[in-house]
């Protein structure tokens, strides 16, 4: 059985994060019909809703200097380029979307003007917050916006299959039309909407992804559930160039408690002077490095790492109390404070445990400056693509200002370049069949492949590696890659059987990644021995 059901518009726009949506509404004021696509029943659910620390703005010594500590903090290897116009068009960035058409409330001192924090390996104070839920602020904000626009239309609910590229789905019976490129060119996409349990053909003149990152390929991450990578492997398959996809950056403290997993605490408490102690009140970074509590994240979470090795302990402690007063607290951190509170810390009376966890990915689907993918006619942006800006570390909340950034950027190409985009007649393209079997799936047998997946990257692919773990994640990968794959073709197509197959296959190419990288860099750490 074939499926029938095809879609066309000018620009498919996959996620819903602040990067996809800053695409979607810079295009819509340019008149260009986008439709936004979200595996989330929610459309508020993404990456970018857990942001807490906030957003890089400008600062003293700045663009320069903003420019030397993305470097410093990428361990040399981000893209002097990218690293430029992130500090010269960021402050633009944020003014033009957030500020004014968004109208964002940024937080403010008691002079009227933002209220600037600093994090880790930042120079000077440059980072404005909406308090310590800067991300959920700016999701509400931009969503809602989208939602109001004519030219947006959203399909929630509806989950990634396949890139459409030429001359890969033509027709078997259809020649490359003579005016068509000849390499690789995206004209859409294979979506399945979840609710009819139906797969739709989305025919567009650009394709933009902006799928977020890979989280939930481990066992610890404070990613959204929506973050298994589907983005990256669908570029994959479709034979995108990818960058830099050894580099996993795990957060130094998330909450350790056994009811919650994925509660991330703000670099900005560490910024704001609190302190990183062993469960015997030691101070222990200053043996890692003369930072501090206060070093870049690789670093930090290195550190506790060892640390846990060899105390034998399960977590350290976050001393915020004997470092910031009460009122402070509760005024900048009201979210982490309510929310310890809850599960039984009062964190302006005790220390806080904390654990390293899986956060951001630092690589991902190779871009060019203004968000261009190795594919003709397909975008990357957000955390999904790979700018070179975060090299082999990331910067503190330069993730948001990324999107913002490069969405710009993505858009406007899309607007000087769509109307030399060749339309292309879909009924030229393959039409998705149903090869899959009727068979119900036993939701347990996902569940069990998906807690191997992510041990596996968890305890070989993780914050320390070695050579022998990599081998050993590699080989454990490929065996259950091959499970899977003959599942897939067995199952009836569903979003839960997607997401097994891309979550993976990304695993296997990031640990392929890591073991061909022998030089230990950011937040590539190779272990001797």
């Amino acid at each position: 059985m074939k499926s029938k059901e095809i879609i066309e518009t000018d620009v498919l726009v996959i996620g819903n994060g602040l990067a996809g949506c800053a695409v979607a509404l810079e295009l819509a004021e340019q008149g260009i019909k986008t439709l936004l696509i979200t595996r989330a029943k929610d459309i508020e659910e993404s990456n970018t809703k857990y942001a807490q620390g906030g957003i890089i703005y400008k600062g003293k010594g700045d663009p320069q200097l903003l420019e030397k500590d993305i470097i410093k903090a990428g361990a040399g290897l981000s893209d002097k380029k990218a690293a430029g116009i992130l500090a010269r068009e960021g402050p633009i960035a944020v003014e033009s979307i957030l500020i004014k058409k968004c109208g964002v409330l940024f937080s403010k001192d008691k002079k009227g003007s933002f209220h600037l924090t600093k994090e880790a390996a930042h120079s000077c104070r440059r980072i404005i917050h909406i308090k310590d839920e800067t991300g959920r602020a700016i999701e509400e904000k931009i969503i809602k916006k989208v939602k109001e626009s004519p030219y947006i239309k959203i399909y929630s609910n509806h989950t990634l299959i396949d890139l459409l590229t030429t001359p890969h789905h033509l027709k078997k019976s259809i020649k490359r039309p003579i005016d068509f490129p000849k390499s690789i060119t995206c004209v859409g996409a294979y979506i399945l909407d979840n609710q009819k349990g139906k797969v739709k053909s989305f025919i567009a003149k650009k394709t933009v992804l902006a799928t977020g990152g890979i989280g939930q390929l481990f066992l610890r991450t404070v990613n959204s559930e929506i973050a298994r990578a589907d983005g990256l492997y669908a570029a994959y398959r479709a034979k995108a160039k990818l960058k830099n996809i050894e580099f996993i950056q795990f957060h130094p403290t998330s909450f350790y408690h056994r009811d919650i997993s994925n509660f991330l605490i703000s670099e900005a408490i560490r910024g704001e002077g609190a302190q990183l102690k062993n469960k015997k009140g030691e101070l222990f970074m200053n043996k890692y490095d003369k930072r501090g509590s206060t070093a870049p994240r690789d670093i930090v979470a290195r550190g506790i790492f060892k640390e846990l090795l060899k105390s034998k302990e399960n977590y350290v402690l976050l001393d915020i109390a004997s470092y910031i007063s009460e009122k402070k607290i509760k005024n900048h951190f009201p979210n982490i404070y309510s929310a310890c509170l809850r599960y039984g810390i009062d964190i302006t009376k005790e220390p806080l445990p904390v654990i390293p966890t899986a956060h951001y990915f630092c690589g991902g689907v190779k871009v060019d400056e203004d968000s261009r993918t190795s594919i003709n006619n397909l975008y990357a942006v957000g955390e999904v693509s790979c700018t070179g800006l975060h090299g082999a570390n990331r910067l503190a909340s330069t993730s948001l200002l990324e999107c913002l950034v490069w969405g710009r950027r993505c858009a406007r190409d899309i607007f000087l370049t769509i109307s030399d985009s060749k339309s292309i007649d879909p009924r030229i393209i393959r039409p998705w069949i149903y090869t899959h079997g009727v068979k119900s799936f036993d939701p347990a047998l996902i569940q069990q492949d998906w807690f191997v997946i992510k041990s596996i990257m968890w305890n070989y692919v993780g914050i320390i590696r070695t050579v022998k773990g990599l081998k050993r994640a590699v080989d454990d990968l490929c065996y259950l890659q091959f499970r899977i794959e003959k599942f897939y073709k067995d199952i009836k197509i569903c979003d839960e059987l997607i997401g097994l197959r891309n979550g993976v296959g990304a695993a296997l190419i990031i640990a392929k990644a890591a073991l061909r990288n022998k030089k230990s860099r950011g937040c590539h750490f190779i272990k001797k021995g």
